[in-house]
């Protein structure tokens, strides 16, 4: 046990140190802009680049990994949707970014730091492919949803070059691919180039952290939703649950990528929901108290999702 608070203790240690500072400070959301930016478009980005490049390129293409892992998340937005839509009675906008958050965890900030911590530098592929697929596929669904739904009055072609373009053009994708060719043609960037993507990537953990803690604290929790009933025990308890079991199912992984897929599944809800909801003007308080929510919960949670793994009591295969 002592093993465990080691290790979760110095990392949402710097989430709550962010979000003390946030309370305590007198300064606006948009005071995060540039540490966001330097998470966003350089910190992070060196370190998805660093850890895939030095991947072997057969590891880079598990179509099944990927597969498996999309079609539990997906499962997972649409049974949080289905209940949002035909058991509460809310309208598709409504329902879209209730099922984000059921579905749509904290990869990005959260995943990185955390697998790595926790399992090393050679979690760092299944989370890159996970971040990557799962984010595509959440840009694609979510302004799809909205088209339908009437809150994006864009034209159908110009939506698709939107997400096509935003898909591109994210800083972790774009990473991710250029990783995918240094592995593929086994090149080494000069050292000095090299140590500067080590200091950049050794910052993206606690920056990333220490703005979430902050982000969390500028949005304070005004009403709790209903919709928290049933979202919060979906995202931090069905999802990895079913991701262990799609796993399993498929079978042949390896035991590490395995728990990695689990561990991304159980975090809690991503701040883009919030930034979704806020676009198109649905559901953004909710989504703001959701998040927090299911933040606060996951430190217990997690803490005991990696008890059981580090403990042994979670094997990696339910189908042997």
């Amino acid at each position: 046990m002592a093993d465990i608070v080691a290790l979760v203790l110095p990392f949402f240690g710097l989430i709550l140190i962010g979000y003390i500072s946030g309370r305590l400070g007198d300064h606006s959301a948009q005071a995060l802009g540039w540490l966001n930016f330097f998470v966003i478009y350089v910190s992070l980005p060196a370190l998805f680049f660093k850890l895939v490049s030095r991947t072997p390129i057969e590891q880079l293409t598990r179509i099944d990994f990927i597969a498996a892992c999309l079609a539990a998340t997906y499962t997972i937005f649409t049974l949080v949707f289905v209940i949002g839509r035909y058991v509460r009675g809310n309208n598709i906008a409504e329902s879209t970014v209730q099922a984000l958050a059921g579905a749509y965890g904290n990869i990005g900030y959260m995943g990185p730091g955390l697998a790595l911590l926790a399992f090393g530098e050679k979690a760092a592929v299944p989370v890159a492919l996970v971040f990557c697929f799962e984010n595509a596929a959440h840009f694609i669904a979510a302004p799809a949803l909205m088209a339908f739904a009437g809150g994006d009055d864009r034209p159908p072609s110009r939506l698709a070059l939107d997400v096509a373009r935003k898909i591109l053009t994210h800083p972790f994708i774009i990473a991710t691919l250029v990783g995918f060719l240094a592995a593929a043609f086994a090149f080494e960037p000069p050292l000095a180039l090299q140590r500067l993507i080590d200091y950049l990537a050794q910052a993206a953990a606690p920056c990333a952290l220490f703005a979430m803690g902050v982000t969390l604290a500028l949005r304070p929790l005004k009403r709790i939703p209903v919709e928290i009933g049933y979202i919060v025990p979906i995202k931090l308890l069905v999802h990895p649950v079913l991701v262990y079991v799609v796993l399993s199912a498929v079978g042949n992984f390896d035991p590490l990528w395995v728990y990695t897929a689990i561990l991304l599944a159980a975090l809690p809800t991503a701040t883009n929901v919030f930034v979704i909801g806020q676009q198109y003007g649905v559901w953004q308080e909710r989504a703001s108290a959701t998040i927090l929510i299911t933040t606060v919960i996951s430190v217990f949670s997690v803490s005991a999702l990696l008890f059981a793994i580090k403990g042994g009591m979670l094997p990696p295969d339910l189908f042997p």
